[in-house]
């Protein structure tokens, strides 16, 4: 063993690693006793405290074994490993299992934003924001993080943190006609992972789920994941096509405001239908009310859940309403419902950081998340008006049908069973523009066209890009 002086680590580190490199190598055989400490020292001309130190860690680490007599052995390796110590064992890390193919492809539908090569991008997932919101988000961060106290940054409610529920609470009673108790409020970190958490908590593996196609593809995606059964269900001008959801089905999974992807909201009749039939069955009724807030004719609709709370999981979320990176959403249900959620919650993810909670709570209570959500309201409804009269102007209204045109923060585009969907949305990217394409939204469906979101474009480039799509297609 030796000692070099111009190495950086410590004298003891060095002597460590030879006598392991030794052990492991076999150039120490298991039996083998090594010299006294005070002999080595003295060989080495170190302190003996320091060899000390290293035999010491070698009997913890089960390298060697010592005896108050008998002195430090080398171990026998080959009674753990039933192999000679000089045999070399190459590496081989354990078989990672094959992951179903939309594990990947969920993540690719978010991925509007990689495509730095797009100059105009109607993603239908992004919000709008400014420096006006990151400063008033900042403002709510600093006061909030300066009031918390000490016990705050303990082990949370596994329900998420109670003032803020209690401000998700008021803005439901005021905004939606919800009224319910905190205790019916379960905090998640997103639509998926609410999603995911019903799955978990009020389902059974092989269940079926009807959810609409084409729709929101992470709730399909979630419950196959989950290794329930999917059963697509047709949704057509009026919405869902209730007749057609499965008798067996536990759980409906349905955007009755502003349908997720073709944008059409659900009849009165439909809405009914869908209910009753709900309540016939014992199913549950997961409705996301993703961006109904954003209502371009008239107040938002009601909810479902205010006419059948013991069947509905309404679903809320920051994302559309303030920012993605916000990753806080809400579950409202039934109160055994939400509990037993919320015992699987602390199961599987304990609680949501508390930052994100208490600065969303102080910004809902001081009055800024209401002026943000009055500010983009407006800028919504200029984008939602240029685009309109963009897609009319082009030309564009004369090939494809115009839906979802009422509420939310996106549009449908739908072209008949001939239009090359995938290859005239690669001709618009060639041309600047991004759009997500109508069949990313289907499980069985056919529909073709393309789903414009306009929430983040700026209003000078909605027509531009609109008019580079029409030279697309035209």
């Amino acid at each position: 063993m030796k000692i070099d002086r111009t190495d950086k680590r410590p004298i003891w580190q060095q002597l460590l690693d030879q006598a392991i490199n030794h052990i492991v190598s076999g150039v120490w055989n298991p039996g083998q006793l090594l010299p006294p400490s005070r002999e080595l020292a003295k060989q080495l001309e170190i302190s003996r405290s320091t060899v000390q130190i290293v035999y010491e860690e070698l009997v913890t680490r089960g390298y060697t074994v010592t005896s108050r007599r008998g002195g430090t052995h080398v171990n026998d390796w080959r009674h753990f490993t039933g192999k000679p110590i000089k045999e070399k064992i190459s590496p081989s890390p354990p078989k990672l299992p094959d992951l179903p193919h939309f594990v990947d492809q969920s993540q690719h539908w978010f991925r509007s934003k990689d495509h730095l090569n797009s100059v105009i991008d109607f993603s239908p997932y992004q919000p709008y924001l400014d420096s006006h919101f990151q400063n008033l988000w900042r403002k709510s961060y600093l006061k909030a993080s300066s009031n918390l106290s000490a016990s705050s940054w303990s082990y949370g409610d596994s329900y998420g943190f109670e003032p803020l529920r209690e401000q998700i609470q008021r803005h439901l009673s005021l905004e939606r006609g919800i009224h319910v108790q905190t205790n019916q409020i379960l905090l998640t970190s997103g639509a998926q992972q609410s999603i995911d958490l019903i799955a978990q908590a009020l389902l059974t593996e092989g269940d079926t789920v009807s959810v609409e196609d084409p729709g929101y593809p992470i709730a399909w995606m979630t419950m196959k994941y989950r290794h329930m059964r999917v059963a697509p269900v047709p949704v057509d001008e009026y919405g869902l096509v209730v007749e057609s959801i499965a008798p067996e089905a536990k759980l409906i999974f349905v955007t009755p405001a502003h349908q997720c992807a073709v944008g059409v909201m659900l009849s009165a009749s439909r809405r009914q239908q869908l209910l009753h039939k709900a309540a016939k069955q014992r199913a549950w009724i997961i409705e996301d009310d993703y961006d109904s807030e954003f209502r371009y004719r008239g107040e938002p609709v009601p909810t479902l859940y205010s006419q059948l709370p013991q069947n509905c999981l309404y679903l809320m979320s920051f994302s559309k309403l303030t920012a993605p990176g916000i990753r806080i959403s809400a579950i409202i249900g039934p109160t055994k419902a939400i509990e037993q959620l919320a015992r699987v919650q602390a199961f599987t993810y304990r609680h949501l950081p508390i930052m994100e909670q208490v600065t969303l709570s102080h910004f809902i209570e001081h009055g800024y998340f209401m002026r943000h959500m009055r500010r983009v309201r407006n800028v919504y409804r200029r984008r939602h008006e240029i685009l309109q009269k963009s897609i009319v102007a082009s030309g564009l209204r004369e090939k494809f049908t115009l839906q979802g045109v009422e509420t939310g923060l996106h549009v449908l585009l739908e072209a008949n069973e001939c239009f090359e969907e995938s290859m005239m949305t690669h001709r618009a990217f060639l041309k600047g523009v991004h759009v997500h394409q109508l069949h990313s939204y289907c499980l069985e469906s056919k529909r073709k066209g393309w789903v414009l979101g306009f929430a983040k474009v700026d209003e000078e480039l909605i027509e531009e890009g609109i008019y580079r799509l029409a030279e697309t297609v035209l």
